[in-house]
């Protein structure tokens, strides 16, 4: 297992932009997360606002010069849009195309069709999985949540047998697999490869979400038993569509981008040679702008036109899809700026400096910190880019393997313990008609064996890989 150690130390850090000792530096630290933390829970305040405001107060509880601050922070929101900001926007409008186009109705209903109501957990998970993959999970929430109300209704299930597995399946699919925000973040924060992170991710996240789902939903529907409730089941998409996509069509569409990427990585490791054509081509298709371009473009043929849209409604469905981002990408930028500032305050080089001869494996450490930042925060998304910017220094001796473990080790991290300041925790309640306690013993417990069992993985993965 890669351990903290003094080698690391050896990497020139970066001139810091203040001459903090590594009190001040880490007062200044919890300082900062507590100012947003503060404006987050109590003022209510958008985490964008209170990321760019919590930035600035690190920089002014450390010492630094107000104007660095504000370069740092700048820099690091920049970076960070012009990483993934293209990808957010990409999945959004393939996330839309998916929606509208009834495509994901279609998938709903093919492998409802044919399942029994012994395997009607297991179901959902691969529905929830499979559709989670493209989208947002409050898209993904949002999309699935009529599914489950049906299903429960009309096949007269627990609401909490068939809701925790889709659930499970969205939640894993956000905090461990590319190309959603958070992992892509952390990725780009500790250069790792993508590739390797998102065969590693699905191979941690099939054991996470069945624990997590089918497994853990026959005790949260013994806990709580509540009927699905009537007034929030809204009409379906396809409902109001003469025809839609074809069942293969839509499932090879969704899965499109997943596979170009993991073939790019599998290239990678078979051909090692960066002057090859063929990795070359790989490199290209298989990089995660032209995969999810691809997918876009082939969802135009494959989604789109069998469900009747012309060239006047396909602007009208990407201006859609990219409005509910805007939030996101800025939340996402900020979370790069603050994630840039505790870099150039010198945090990084602090964790390694006073932790070099701690026996705490470096896995552990970054999912520690993402845990506390998002039990702080109740944002994953948060706690994922800050933790990714602490623990960045940690990836500078590690593999390619280690690398993506230690993604994976702040994806866990971010998804634990989701509580009353986490939006997500809200939407569950109110979709499923729960009240506050109801929704810490289903949905909050699920989230906590998520972010344990896979951070358990990724410990255990990184002692034979």
């Amino acid at each position: 297992m890669t351990r903290l150690s003094v080698e690391m130390l050896a990497a020139d850090p970066v001139e810091p932009i203040t001459s903090a000792g590594h009190a001040q530096l880490g007062i200044a630290v919890l300082l900062g997360i507590a100012v947003i933390v503060l404006l987050i829970t109590k003022f209510k305040l958008h985490a964008f606002l209170s990321l760019t405001i919590g930035s600035l107060a690190l920089g002014a509880f450390a010492g630094a010069p107000l104007d660095k601050v504000i370069t740092s922070f700048t820099a690091g929101l920049g970076s960070t849009v012009a990483g993934v900001g293209v990808l957010i926007a990409l999945g959004a409008i393939l996330g839309k195309m998916l929606a509208d186009s009834g495509g994901a109705d279609q998938i709903v209903d093919t492998i409802l069709a044919k399942a029994t109501p012994r395997s009607m957990p297991w179901t959902m998970v691969l529905i929830a999985s499979v559709i989670g993959l493209p989208l947002f999970f409050e898209v993904g929430i949002v999309l699935l949540i009529p599914v489950v109300l049906m299903v429960a209704k009309r096949g007269n299930y627990s609401l909490m047998r068939i809701g925790i597995p889709a659930l499970a399946g969205l939640s894993v699919m956000h905090g461990l697999v590319p190309p959603h925000p958070g992992p892509l973040v952390a990725i780009d924060a500790v250069d790792a490869n993508l590739g390797v992170t998102l065969a590693l991710g699905v191979l941690i996240a099939i054991p996470t979400v069945i624990i997590a789902g089918p497994v853990f939903s026959k005790y949260a529907a013994r806990w709580v038993d509540v009927p699905a409730p009537d007034r929030m089941i809204p009409q379906r998409a396809s409902e109001t569509l003469d025809k839609r996509p074809g069942f293969g069509a839509t499932l090879a569409t969704i899965l499109l981008p997943v596979v170009l990427m993991l073939l790019k990585a599998l290239v990678d490791i078979i051909v090692d040679d960066p002057e090859n054509v063929l990795q070359r081509t790989f490199d290209v298709i298989g990089n995660p702008l032209i995969a999810l371009l691809v997918a876009v473009i082939v969802g135009i043929f494959t989604l789109l036109r069998p469900a009747g849209f012309g060239k006047d409604r396909l602007s009208g469905l990407v201006e859609k899809g990219l409005a509910p981002i805007a939030g996101i990408l800025l939340i996402v930028g900020a979370g790069g700026g603050f994630k840039q500032t505790l870099i150039d305050s010198g945090v990084g080089q602090m964790i390694l400096e006073i932790s070099k001869d701690w026996s705490i494996p470096a896995l552990l450490l970054a999912w520690l910190i993402a845990v506390a930042i998002r039990l702080a925060t109740g944002s994953a998304t948060v706690a994922t880019v800050s933790a990714a910017g602490l623990v960045a220094p940690l990836a500078a001796d590690m593999s390619t393997t280690h690398a993506a473990l230690l993604v994976l080790a702040i994806g866990a991290g971010s998804l634990f313990f989701s509580h009353v300041n986490d939006a997500g925790f809200w939407l569950v309640k109110e979709y499923f008609g729960l009240n506050v306690g109801q929704t810490i013993k289903t949905w909050s417990v699920m989230e906590t064996i998520i972010s344990v069992v896979a951070g358990a993985l990724v410990l255990l993965l990184s002692l034979v890989i």
